[in-house]
């Protein structure tokens, strides 16, 4: 399992820079098109969203961040990304207390501690993702920087998608876990969509 507290201390520092980071990127960062200027914040969200496999979803998560996404698509995507980690965090904590439930039957246990082992391992790999793509810069490096960060996001996406398969016990918790991760999947996706966007600029 990995050190996820030692991940969210590295996450909350850079988290701190992201606000700073947003005005010059806005201003100076040769990704931002003409064309999207004439877009309110508000707006070019749910245009954007509209691209993705849920956009309501995707509107609703993003929409507290439009005064910091402006138009920029590096933003949009790093936005959507945090959002999906920091669901799928809280998603991992939830199933982890789930687990310690003594009144679970075995095939309720077995399931559980299968999605636990599974969203931690899509949280440290939303993690890395959020990290690489805060500091990627367009240049040499970054076509390579973002096939490591889309791999990251599908990596994230499978092992959700293991633990809603490999969860066999039916039920009132098989239900409740199934929306749960179904709902860090769908975010998931949302972010992994900006990212191809924001790639192929």
């Amino acid at each position: 399992m990995k050190n996820i507290l030692h991940l969210c201390r590295n996450l909350f520092f850079l988290c701190i820079f992201l606000s700073s980071m947003i005005t010059n990127q806005v201003s100076s960062s040769g990704i931002v098109r003409p064309s999207t200027k004439k877009y309110h914040a508000s707006e070019y969200i749910q245009k954007s969203c509209k691209k993705t496999l849920y956009p309501d979803l995707c509107n609703k998560s993003l929409a507290k961040y439009s005064t910091k996404i402006k138009t920029n698509p590096k933003i949009l995507a790093t936005a959507a990304l945090l959002v999906a980690f920091n669901t799928t965090q809280s998603t991992y904590k939830i199933l982890k207390i789930l687990s310690r439930n003594r009144a679970l039957n075995p095939g309720e246990k077995e399931g559980l501690l299968e999605c636990v082992e599974e969203v931690s391992d899509s949280v440290y790999e939303l993690q890395k993702s959020f990290k690489e793509l805060f500091f990627s810069r367009k240049g040499p490096k970054f076509e390579l920087q973002m096939n490591d960060i889309q791999t990251w996001v599908s990596a994230a996406l499978t092992d959700d998608d293991t633990c809603m398969d490999d969860f066999r016990a039916n039920g009132r918790m098989k239900i409740l876990v199934r929306g749960l991760v179904l709902r860090i999947a769908r975010l998931s996706s949302v972010a992994l969509s900006f990212i191809n966007m924001y790639a192929a600029l």
